[in-house]
């Protein structure tokens, strides 16, 4: 099941980002749309996700290697 919903959000995040991240009511400039690192250390320094969020992304991102 919760590789279905991340697979799910994936897909969802590929075909429209921006609405993916307001959504999640995650502010990232519009400029920022086509950089994820920069939408990353965005979210980072506007305190909008932690670090400790960022290396569970990482480690689930592996798994799908």
């Amino acid at each position: 099941m919760m590789m279905n919903n991340v697979l799910g959000l994936l897909q969802q995040f590929k075909q429209n980002p921006m609405q993916l991240l307001l959504q999640r009511r995650l502010n990232v400039p519009q400029n920022m749309m086509s950089d994820p690192n920069a939408i990353m250390q965005h979210l980072l320094q506007t305190g909008q996700i932690n670090q400790q969020q960022v290396n569970q992304a990482y480690q689930m991102a592996q798994r799908f290697r």
